[in-house]
């Protein structure tokens, strides 16, 4: 089965050798305080910063998940409480999440940003340029949800405190893990606050990642194959070139030789790694019961686009063959 479902979707296929030879050599049965398992976490670490360019000043932990790290932001980074400006389903739920957290009374005494970088549910992105005017009108900290984004595209990380993803998209890897990276300023944030009610308060995590350990019981596999992976992919800028390329060509095809409109009509407003198409609920239901019949799981919509959409990831791990493959059939399977 071909999958161009926007997460979790396709996995690097060499994770499944990573994940037999992490059984056999017994890394999955290592103590996660056990030097053999700190030297993984350090190693991976250094991978971070190094493929994806990550200011050396800039901290990078693990979690369970991106919703995970929204509740830290609101938890051990956020004073009084916290602006989302939003386009879409997945900025929107983070928002509600936060304000649960930390009430929205007045929003001039919002004091972190939260910004969804790449809008997963209807195919929209931030730009840097955006984030650029953020940061010089915003005085606080900014935090960026990069779930469909990060590992696939250039980032310039001073723009934000906060950046945080999933594994199971642009990286390539099954769910279960998360990357938290947070700015020296959100570290005084946070110790201003000193939040150490909870067992994912950022102080606990940072006390433990300068050890190269998690303050609970890590997903160990997930790591490991996170650093398998960082070992095989190249640097950033050269993924970011290929994901854009791709992007642009989907865009231009999708246009010029198929009948399907696109949801997201200004080009400036497309995300580069999810492209969401639209029509309507009957065309959109038939569609993706053919390309299941002939082996192709498309997106579905996701919110108040869920019957009118179907979306395609736009991931790195996904191969060209399989690209053409989907374009052979919409070329065929129309509105």
């Amino acid at each position: 089965m071909i999958t161009f479902y926007p997460g979790p979707s396709k996995v690097y296929p060499q994770v499944a050798d990573y994940a037999r030879e992490a059984v056999r050599s017994g890394v999955v049965s290592l103590n996660h305080r056990s030097a053999g398992f700190m030297d993984i976490v350090q190693e991976t670490l250094r991978l971070l910063h190094e493929k994806l360019a990550i200011p050396v000043d800039y901290h990078i932990a693990f979690v369970s998940s991106a919703t995970e790290c929204w509740e830290i932001v609101a938890q051990s980074m956020t004073v009084t409480t916290s602006l989302h400006p939003h386009g879409g389903a997945f900025g929107k739920k983070w928002m509600d999440y936060a304000h649960r957290i930390r009430p929205m009374i007045l929003p001039g005494e919002a004091d972190v940003l939260c910004v969804v970088q790449n809008e997963t549910s209807n195919g929209t992105q931030v730009r840097m340029e955006t984030l650029a005017k953020f940061r010089r009108e915003f005085t606080g900290l900014i935090a960026v949800d990069a779930v469909s984004s990060l590992g696939g595209l250039v980032f310039d990380w001073t723009l934000a405190d906060v950046w945080f993803a999933s594994v199971q998209k642009c990286l390539g890897l099954p769910a279960g893990l998360a990357v938290l990276i947070y700015s020296p300023n959100a570290l005084k944030q946070a110790e201003i606050i000193n939040d150490r009610q909870f067992y994912n308060s950022l102080l606990f995590i940072h006390e433990n990642i300068a050890k190269y350990q998690t303050p609970f019981t890590p997903n160990g596999l997930g790591i490991y194959l996170l650093m398998r992976v960082l070992e095989q992919v190249p640097p950033i800028a050269e993924v970011d070139a290929l994901i854009r390329q791709r992007a642009a060509e989907w865009y231009r095809f999708i246009a010029e030789e198929t009948a399907w409109p696109l949801l997201i009509e200004q080009p400036e407003l497309r995300s580069d790694t999810v492209i969401a198409v639209k029509g309507s609920e009957d065309a959109i239901r038939a569609v993706k019961t053919d390309a299941q019949k002939t082996g192709i799981t498309l997106g579905n919509g996701y919110g108040n686009w869920k019957s009118t959409t179907f979306r395609i990831a736009n991931f790195p791990a996904i191969e060209e063959w399989e690209i053409e493959t989907l374009k052979a059939f919409l070329r065929t399977h129309g509105l």
